[in-house]
């Protein structure tokens, strides 16, 4: 199986930085302390807005809070093994007190979640994330995760864009993520969000997303990215 791919044509923003491997087996949401930068505290929340999906649910899209810590165990709890398997890329069967506090405790500049919460019961049904590479301080990895009874309404594509623009207001240009080779999901949600195929590594493959700049007109299917052409595998 084989990758065409033509590579992105953005306006570059701020001064070049090496490239970063993408073969990295850890993504960097699981290294709690290794992506903060220093000096950033804590901002007050933006105020969630409702948003209806193409079935016709309804749920409220606002940052996650450390008071969020009990509605992402709950959602947690609710995905299935393969789903967990496919978020970890490995075997998870609960999250610690320490990682519900790294997940949920945020400053909203270099890390940042969007949590997604049922407007008919109030429970949590999806997260996407960002963490700033602290290597690379226009560049961040992300990950989205959606609990199983709620996957195939779009709402992995309403967290994923407005999380890019959240990325964008905060000087990002590329968003990277790490992903089961496995995971057709999440590879479809990324490629309708104009991302390339970066890398492959044993059991992993990673993706890129550009984002323009603030002010830039696109035309793209998601406001603020930069239209890359991915051919599908032959």
């Amino acid at each position: 199986m084989s990758y065409v791919m033509t590579p992105a044509r953005c306006e570059a923003a701020g001064p070049p930085v090496a490239p970063r491997s993408p073969f990295r087996q850890i993504p960097g949401w699981l290294r709690p302390g290794g992506s903060r930068l220093l000096g950033h505290r804590s901002r007050a929340a933006v105020a969630g807005r409702p948003v209806t999906l193409r079935d016709g649910s309804t749920v409220l899209i606002r940052q996650v809070q450390p008071a969020d810590a009990a509605l992402l165990a709950d959602g947690f709890a609710r995905l299935s093994g393969k789903s967990r398997q496919m978020r970890f890329l490995a075997r998870k069967d609960r999250l610690s007190l320490a990682e519900l506090r790294y997940l949920t405790d945020l400053d909203h500049r270099d890390h940042e979640a969007l949590g997604a919460v049922d407007q008919a019961d109030g429970r949590g049904v999806g997260v996407a994330r960002y963490v700033r590479d602290a290597e690379d301080p226009y560049a961040a990895e992300i990950a989205v995760t959606i609990v199983d009874d709620w996957q195939g309404r779009g709402l992995g594509t309403e967290l994923l864009t407005r999380l890019s623009d959240r990325a964008r207001s905060e000087g990002i240009r590329r968003l990277t993520a790490l992903v089961a080779e496995d995971n057709r999901a999440m590879a479809g949600l990324l490629r309708t969000m104009s991302a390339s195929l970066t890398g492959r590594s044993p059991g992993t493959v990673e993706y890129e997303i550009t984002l323009m700049p603030p002010g830039k007109s696109t035309t793209t299917p998601a406001a603020g990215l930069c239209q890359d052409r991915v051919r599908t595998p032959r």
